[in-house]
C-alpha cells in the first residue's frame, strides 16, 4: 500500500494546472442502499496507508472515534468513517488512511483502498441536492468514472471539526470590529464548515460578505461585479476589496482562480488571500507562484481576521 504514495512529493507539480490526484477507497457495503460506494480524498492530505495497528480506547470522544493509535511515538485519533456517516456495514475496516491537514494528524478506518486517480478539477462537480441531503452535506464534490462508478469526495475538514468536539465559542473572542459598513470580502470554499467559520469571522468584524461554493462560482460572481462596476461608472474595488479562496474546489481550484484574477487588468490592486488546510511551505510557495498576496491556514479565525482587516483597510473605498 505504501507504493501508492511513493511519489507523493512529486505530485505538488499538479498545483496550478487545475488537476488533482485522489486516493479512491471503500467503506464497505452500505446496508441502507445495498451498494458499495466509492469515496475519494486528495492525496495532498494523505500521509500513508497502512494496516490498522492496535487501537486504544479513549474516554469522552465522539462515537465515531474508536480510540488512539501510536504512530512513531505520536498518539493519533482514529475515526471510523462508516460509523461517522451512518453506514454500519458488516465488513471489517482494517485499513487506515493516515491524513494530515489543518495541522492535525488523524487516521480514517476504511474497508479497502483502490488506486490513485488523476483528474482535472473541471471533472469534479458540485454534488446534487439529493446526495447532499442524504449524506448530511458531507460530500463536497462528485465525479463519474469511465466504469460508471460515482466517486464522492468527503468533507474531511468537517469530519475533523465534528469528531474533535472542539468548543468554538471562544474562537472568535477578541476579534476586532472594523467599525465601518463599506467593506466587502468575496470568498470561495467548498466546505460548509469552512464557509461557516469564515462567515462568523466576517460577521464579528462587521464586514460584508459574498460567498461562493467553488472557484468557478467565484469567478462568475466577480464577472457580475465587474459588469456592475462598468455600468455604474465605479471601480470593482468599490464593491469588493479582498478575495479569499480555498485551494481544493470542484470545477475550478484556488490556484486557477487566482491566476485568472491576476491576469485580468480589471482586478489590479485587489489582493487575493489563499485560505487552505494545505498549509505546508510548499503549498504556500505554490500559491505565491500564481500571484497569491497572502496565505492563511484554515480554522485560525484570529489570524484570518488580522490579515483581512489589514488588507481591507488598505483597500477601503474612498469616502464620496
Amino acid at each position: 500500500m505504501s507504493e501508492l504514495l511513493r511519489n507523493i512529493d512529486a505530485r505538488t507539480r499538479l498545483a496550478g494546472t487545475n488537476k488533482l490526484e485522489i486516493l479512491l477507497f471503500s467503506l464497505g457495503l452500505d446496508n441502507r442502499t445495498g451498494r458499495r460506494e466509492t469515496f475519494g480524498i486528495n492525496v495532498f492530505k494523505v500521509r500513508e496507508v497502512m494496516r490498522t495497528p492496535a487501537i486504544t480506547s479513549a474516554p469522552d470522544m465522539s462515537p465515531a472515534v474508536k480510540g488512539m493509535v501510536s504512530l512513531r511515538g505520536a498518539l493519533v485519533p482514529v475515526v471510523d468513517l462508516a460509523d461517522y456517516i451512518g453506514m454500519s456495514p458488516d465488513t471489517p475496516r482494517d485499513i487506515m488512511i493516515v491524513t494530515e491537514y489543518n495541522g492535525h494528524t488523524q487516521g480514517f478506518l476504511v474497508e479497502s483502498v483502490d488506486t490513485i486517480l488523476r483528474l482535472d478539477w473541471s471533472q469534479m462537480r458540485v454534488p446534487p441536492d439529493m446526495l447532499t441531503s442524504n449524506l448530511g452535506g458531507l460530500v463536497t464534490a462528485v465525479t463519474e468514472l469511465q466504469d460508471n462508478r460515482l466517486v464522492m469526495m468527503l468533507d474531511v475538514e468537517r469530519v475533523l471539526a465534528e469528531t474533535a468536539k472542539a468548543d468554538d465559542t471562544m474562537l472568535f473572542n477578541g476579534i476586532t470590529t472594523l467599525g465601518r459598513g463599506d467593506l466587502t470580502v468575496l470568498f470561495a470554499d467548498d466546505s460548509s464548515v469552512a464557509r461557516g467559520q469564515i462567515e462568523k469571522t466576517l460577521k464579528v468584524m462587521g464586514v460584508n460578505q459574498i460567498s461562493a461554493v467553488n472557484g468557478r462560482a467565484a469567478w462568475d460572481e466577480l464577472q457580475r461585479i465587474a459588469k456592475l462596476a462598468d455600468n455604474t461608472g465605479k471601480t470593482i474595488r468599490d464593491f469588493v476589496q479582498v478575495i479569499l479562496t480555498d485551494v481544493e474546489m470542484p470545477e475550478m481550484d484556488g490556484y486557477i482562480l487566482t491566476k485568472t484574477i491576476k491576469s485580468d487588468p480589471r482586478f489590479v490592486g485587489i489582493p487575493v488571500v489563499m485560505h487552505s488546510s494545505l498549509s505546508s511551505m510548499s503549498n504556500q510557495q505554490l500559491g505565491k507562484s500564481v500571484g497569491v498576496d497572502e496565505y492563511v491556514p484554515k480554522f485560525e479565525p484570529h489570524r484570518l481576521s488580522e490579515t483581512l482587516g489589514r488588507l481591507l483597510l488598505a483597500n477601503a473605498p474612498r469616502a464620496a
